[in-house]
């Protein structure tokens, strides 16, 4: 020890100082920089020397410089931030739907109040044609409305397609960037020293990004070591190595059980809002012979008959495909990379597919390994936590399918009881004109099966009951010719009534013929019933127990399915003659007087009918009271998804607070640290000054 020795302690107190200021100075610059995180050198002794009279310092060494930051609190921000920005972008949506269903003065309310008011009109003066006109317009405003909301909740659902595959775009460059950073960070970083801060502070503000975009689990391993993946535990960055995502579909994708000898493919059509689980439940070919169950939530729950026991469907190939009740998906079997070939193996019992008829999300094991990731929800409002949960990517996801599919299905449903019930009755009445032809507005995907078979694909099938329908016959001059209900077996003794679990289309076109042959022509167009008269002949149609009329568009106001394309029969629409207000008498007469049709759909607006949804099951209540309960919910249900944003934001906010408080460049602090550190640069300098002095002494004396 010695002069020397107080040299090298100044000059590393100078260089300790001197570190300290560059850091202090960089916080200072980076105050307003939101992504970083406040820096400090660490200083320690260096290495001290057993001396007399005793252990010597050597002076101080800057061995690192430290990020102040807390990776406990980064991890339950990140998480708040995914709640947050998930209810953010359901909320925002929520607002839009809100107000297609306000009632104002132009409301939906409002124009069906007057659509019922439009035949309470027609009851009073059934033969005046002004108050016929006032009823088309008053109808045609209800379901171009219909047509108006449900066209902008699509077009709202199909925006969240593209917000997704903005969002899923955007996921995958972060994570091929956390990758590349994380490499980065492996390269330039010894352990003690020498850290990447600045890569650090840019692999964190990427994790922020991430989590608002998806749910993850962060995991620190040191370094570059960094693991990220879905709260699920789909790896997203391993380290160096990252995964993809993708948003694409429709597509099925299939779990068979051990031992499966299923070679062959299931195949769909059409769309749904719902994902499909199919499980079989009776092994056996695909020709009817094996069965098969469906969920539409995932296998929480399955579709039930009308007695609540779980549904059945028989497995088989596409000629008789089955379409699925509250979807518009028909299911079959068929060979691999050829869906018209029946499938040659058979199935076994457990044997699950899934059938996403949509766009999902997607997580990519490697390029020929999907995993089914999208966010869905259970008939409780639950999450399924094996999938995404969390980020604007689920928020888009659950206002699609979740909340937005919920809204059509029960707005569908409520067209499409509209359409029933207002049909029911007109079918079974008369306007102020006898008909000479009617063709059905609704087909069959098969004519010969029985119509009350899923497999038929006839839409108001399951509406159908075992009854019959009178038929009127008149000459030119109106004279009643014959009458009576339809005979469906004319070989049997007595009036023989229509079974749906039995007859099909083309039975009911016999079963016309066989009745009325001299009189009328029935026939088959286009897989739709249309009934023609003969010579001068003219008819009409009575009541009607079996729903038969109703169900294939048989004298109708009202055509199509739900709220997408509900509108007017063209038939009525284009011949006022034809709106049946009045109908046929005991006697066989129309009066033109005669308001019974047109009072009962007018009393329909206070009428209970029975409305169904999946999620909801059946409801009984009257069709403006659905209507009123289906906006009520969406006015819950947004101010829900408001509270629930600004609970997570306060409560992000609060964990952003508390991370600045540790992280946070603080300019007072600096100021001070700056004054210290200078001040130490200072002394260390004089040390160094002294110790040249002591030096200079020594040689004089030498001299």
């Amino acid at each position: 020890m010695g002069i020397l020795s107080l040299l090298n302690i100044g000059r590393s107190g100078l260089l300790a100082s001197q570190y300290s200021i560059e850091t202090t100075g960089n916080n200072i610059a980076n105050a307003n920089n939101p992504d970083y995180h406040r820096q400090e050198v660490r200083l320690e002794d260096a290495i001290g020397i057993d001396y007399a009279p005793g252990q010597l310092g050597t002076g101080v060494n800057a061995t690192e410089v430290i990020q102040h930051f807390d990776l406990f609190i980064e991890k339950q921000y990140n998480s708040m931030s995914s709640a947050r920005e998930m209810w953010k972008e359901v909320n925002t949506y929520l607002k839009g739907v809100e107000g297609l269903f306000e009632n104002g003065e132009d409301g939906f309310s409002e124009v069906m109040s007057k659509f019922w008011q439009a035949w309470q009109e027609l009851s009073m003066r059934p033969e005046d044609t002004s108050v016929r006109t006032a009823l088309l317009g008053d109808a045609k405003n209800l379901t171009g409305l219909f047509n108006l909301i449900d066209g902008e909740m699509q077009s709202e659902q199909d925006k969240m397609d593209k917000l997704i595959e903005t969002d899923v775009s955007r996921v995958n460059e972060i994570l091929t960037e956390i990758a590349d950073i994380n490499r980065e960070i492996n390269i330039h970083e010894e352990k003690g020293k020498n850290n990447a801060n600045e890569l650090r502070d840019k692999r964190t503000a990427l994790v922020r990004e991430l989590a608002e975009k998806m749910d993850i689990n962060y995991i620190d391993n040191g370094g570059g070591n960094v693991t990220i993946t879905t709260t699920a535990g789909h790896t997203l960055v391993d380290g160096v190595k990252h995964f993809e995502i993708k948003f694409e579909g429709p597509k099925a994708l299939s779990a068979l059980t051990p031992g499966s000898s299923f070679t062959d493919s299931i195949y769909f059509e059409g769309s749904s809002d719902y994902e499909l689980t199919v499980e079989v439940v009776t092994g056996g070919a695909a020709d009817g012979t094996a069965q098969f169950k469906v969920s539409l939530d995932g296998g929480e729950t399955w579709l039930t008959d009308d007695d609540g026991n779980v549904q059945l469907f028989a497995a088989n190939n596409y000629d008789n495909r089955i379409r699925i009740p509250g979807t518009d998906v028909a299911v079959w079997f068929g060979a691999v990379n050829d869906s018209q070939t029946a499938a040659s193996s058979n199935l076994s019992v457990g044997d699950s597919f899934t059938i996403v008829p949509k766009k999902g999300l997607y997580w990519y094991r490697n390029s020929s390994t999907a995993m089914n990731i999208t966010p869905q929800f259970y008939t409780n409002g639950q999450a399924n936590e094996r999938r995404l949960t969390g980020g604007s990517i689920t928020g888009f996801f659950n206002f699609r399918d979740n909340y937005g599919g919920k809204y059509r299905e029960k707005f569908d449903a409520l067209a499409k009881s509209l359409i029933w019930e207002v049909n029911r009755i007109h079918s079974e009445g008369a306007g102020l004109s006898k008909l000479t032809s009617v063709t059905g507005t609704y087909e069959v995907d098969k004519t010969n099966t029985a119509l009350g078979d899923f497999a038929t694909g006839l839409e108001f099938g399951d509406k159908l009951e075992a009854g019959n329908f009178n038929i009127y016959v008149y000459d030119n001059n109106g004279e009643l010719i014959t009458s009576g209900p339809v005979d469906f077996d004319n070989t049997s003794t007595g009036i023989q009534n229509f079974d749906p679990d039995s007859h099909s289309l083309e039975d009911v076109r016999d079963a016309i013929n066989n009745t009325f042959g001299p009189y009328l022509t029935a026939s088959i167009v286009n897989n739709k019933l249309v009934i023609q008269k003969k010579d001068d002949y003219q008819f009409a149609f009575g009541q009607d127990s079996s729903g038969l009329l109703a169900g294939l568009g048989i004298n109708t106001f009202l055509d199509g399915t739900d709220a997408e394309d509900i509108q007017l029969n063209s038939f009525v629409s284009n011949n006022l003659d034809y709106i049946n207000a009045g109908h046929v008498n005991g006697d066989g007469e129309i009066n033109s007087g005669d308001n019974q049709i047109a009072t009962a759909i007018a009393d329909l607006q206070y009428q209970d009918v029975t409305i169904e949804t999946h999620f909801e099951g059946a409801t009984t209540q009257s069709i403006q009271e659905y209507y009123n309960s289906l906006a009520s919910k969406i006015g819950s249900d947004t101010a829900m998804s408001n509270f629930n944003y600004e609970y997570t934001n306060s409560l992000a906010d609060d964990l952003d607070e508390r991370q600045q408080e540790v992280s946070g460049v603080n300019m007072d602090e600096e100021m001070s640290n700056l004054i210290k550190f200078q001040h130490a640069y200072e002394a260390a300098a004089k040390l160094i000054t002294a110790a040249n002095n002591m030096f200079q002494t020594l040689l004089s004396m030498k001299n």
